[in-house]
């Protein structure tokens, strides 16, 4: 068995193989992970421990690019970065490998022929629980690690041209929105909420107009990302504007892990209370 570094063809096998997996397990398909790995051993020269190991450093870079990892492979940093870019690799030619369905079909762009998810249904709603406390713990993988990374994949930037997975969020948190309404005997209210990024247009600085039970008004944006609770996100100039102004109203719905287990937090207003905000574009003007 060979030792010493990965080439850039057994990196690019044992990712492709990752994410094969990977999408199984999504899709609830069962995988046998022993078996998958005895495979990889007749095509790469690697024994069982390595492959393994080496699984469980993408998925250590899989958390710092902020997408979903393989659950049996607990993520272990420490490997050499021709892995960084053969993960990248695969995102960089599979960029719609997530991509979800609308059920209302307001998404237009064409499919990739990769995996599409449904996101919530009836049976699978978003499960909302408390926004994530101040860290105390020493973070899953070094927050030095996840800077150099960024620099090479910026995450919130690609969560934010995402079309489909935002509107796939957002008509999920919308359908959350009626539903609870109608739960608590409100009919009225849940037929006047509006998906207002769909019905009348972007630039409201809120993606949903809703109401409390007791009929106040209720302004909700929304990110959606497939990466852990943690992964960085988006955020415009107006949508803090309107957050600032309508502090009583205006709320953001985190919703993270939207591939496989569609979870959500409640951030109010003012932000800089529950993230570091950081600038990431200027406004030139010629002197």
């Amino acid at each position: 068995m060979a030792g010493g570094d990965w080439s850039s063809n057994e990196i690019d096998a044992a990712v492709e193989e990752y994410f094969s997996m990977l999408a199984a397990e999504i899709a609830g398909i069962a995988v046998n992970k022993a078996e998958r790995n005895r495979a990889l051993q007749a095509t790469i020269p690697r024994n069982r421990g390595s492959i393994e190991f080496k699984h469980q450093n993408i998925s250590a870079v899989m958390l710092g690019l902020g997408q979903p990892w393989i659950t049996g492979y607990k993520p272990k940093a420490k490997f050499q970065g021709a892995l960084v870019d053969g993960v990248l690799r695969w995102l960089d030619s599979h960029e719609d490998w997530l991509r979800p369905r609308c059920s209302s079909n307001r998404v237009a762009d064409g499919n990739s022929g990769q995996m599409p998810f449904q996101g919530p249904t009836p049976e699978r709603l978003i499960h909302f629980g408390a926004a994530p406390s101040q860290r105390n713990e020493p973070p899953l993988i070094d927050p030095e690690f996840m800077a150099a990374i960024g620099r090479k994949f910026d995450v919130a930037a690609r969560d934010a041209r995402n079309r489909a997975l935002g509107m796939a969020g957002e008509e999920a948190v919308f359908a959350e929105e009626q539903r609870h309404l109608r739960a608590v005997g409100r009919e009225d209210l849940a037929r006047r909420a509006r998906w207002t990024s769909q019905e009348d247009g972007d630039g409201f600085g809120y993606d949903i107009a809703s109401f409390e039970p007791d009929g106040r008004e209720k302004l909700i944006e929304v990110k959606t990302t497939n990466g852990w609770e943690r992964t960085p996100f988006h955020l415009s100039a107006n949508e803090l504007a309107v957050a600032d102004a309508r502090l009583e109203a205006w709320q953001l719905v985190r919703v993270w892990d939207f591939a496989r287990q569609p979870s959500a937090f409640v951030l109010r207003p003012p932000m800089q209370a529950h993230v570091t905000l950081t600038p990431t574009s200027f406004l030139a003007a010629l002197h």
